[in-house]
This record gives structure tokens, sequence and C-alpha cells, in this order.
């Protein structure tokens, strides 16, 4: 095994298992507070992406990586989705034909297109999340250990992209792993107590009205 070989294993094995902290902890608490469901959403669509974008370049790492992360992604949409009210289909649907228009194009116009489009939702995945740890008047809900295993799944497939000289993964994580060092840095600074910044208005709660039954 090569020292590629091996560190493609690695990326895969971490992007395997990045996402498994943040649904145990989603499933026992039901929190939500500080996750992003456009982050989810667009994970799903990588996850889908990706899968295809190994098969196409024969990079198996990628393959498994990016393939099994699903089983982690969509059990955390299901659950976010359910705790929002929001329909699961609905939820999924938008992902599913963003991730087939970045096959098509990756199929029809080669790798380096691909990673230009893919810059797109690796950065709104990432910058999704930047939103709500920035926002959000908790981040209770997001799972610290799932945000330094993406970062360090980010470092780990640039590293990797640039040994096998791989100029659609090159592109894609180069652009991500400022914003992915951004949310490790920022969510251990609200966990230290800095306030949220442009903090969302709660709508008031409606107030009960009371009809006195007239004599």
């Amino acid at each position: 095994m090569t020292p590629v070989d091996l560190l493609g294993w690695v990326a895969t094995l971490v992007g395997t298992v990045l996402a498994l902290p943040q649904l145990v902890r989603l499933a026992r608490t039901r929190n939500i507070e500080g996750l992003s469901l456009v982050g989810w959403q667009t994970a799903l669509v990588l996850n889908l992406a990706w899968t295809a974008h190994g098969i196409s370049i024969g990079q198996l790492p990628q393959i498994l990586s990016s393939s099994l992360a699903l089983f982690s992604t969509v059990p955390i949409l299901v659950l976010m989705a359910h705790e929002l009210g929001r329909g699961v289909l609905a939820t999924m649907l938008p992902s599913i034909a963003v991730a087939a228009t970045m096959v098509g194009v990756d199929v029809i116009l080669g790798s380096t297109a691909y990673g230009i489009v893919a810059i797109v939702p690796g950065i709104v995945i990432t910058a999704a999340q930047s939103v709500e740890l920035v926002r959000s008047e908790h981040v209770r809900g997001v799972s610290p250990a799932s945000l330094a295993l993406g970062f360090c799944n980010l470092t780990l497939w640039g590293a990797w992209a640039f040994l096998v000289n791989d100029s659609g993964s090159i592109i894609a994580v180069s652009t991500t792993w400022f914003v992915g060092l951004f949310n490790l840095v920022w969510y251990a600074l609200r966990r230290f107590g800095l306030r949220p910044f442009f903090l969302r208005v709660r709508a008031p709660e409606p107030v009960p009205i009371t009809v006195a039954n007239a004599e």
C-alpha cells in the first residue's frame, strides 16, 4: 500500500464516521439548536455527487467515504425534518436533484468543471453552518466531535487530492477548508460565552383570548 493509498483510506474512515457523533447527539436529545437544515441538505448533495465522482475516477476510498456517509446524513435529515415539522421527501428531493445535476456536469464536462461546480455546495454546507453558529441563540444541538472530524476530513482529502493530482477535488476542498476552520473556532468561542450576532427575533407566542359568556 502506497502512502497515497493509506492517506485515502484514513480519509475514508474519518469521512465515514464524522457525522455519527451528530447523529447520536440528535437522536438522544432531539435538540436542533445551532444545526443548519440547509447544511445537512447540502451534505446529502455532496455524499451523492462525490460517490459518483469517485466512481468516475476509479477511487475506491472516495466511493466508500461518500456512500457510507449517507447512513448518517439521511437519518439526521429525517430527524431534523421531524423536529421542524417538514415532510421527509420534500426535504430530500432538492438535494437529489442538485446531486444529479453535478453528476451530469462531471460526466459531460469532466473533473475540472465538476470541481468548479462542487465549490458551490462545498461552501454552502460550511457557510450555512457558519450562519447558524453565529446567529443561533444556543448551539447546544451541535456536536463538537462532528465539527472537528469534518475539518480533519477536509484536511485529509485536500492532501490526498494534491497527491493524486485530481483537479476537481483540489479546487473543491481547498475552497471550503477555511470555512470549516472558522466553524470549529467559532463554535469554541460560543461555548466559552460569546454571544450570538444578528440574533433572529422569535415571533411572540399567541395570547389566548377568553370570551366571557353573556348572562
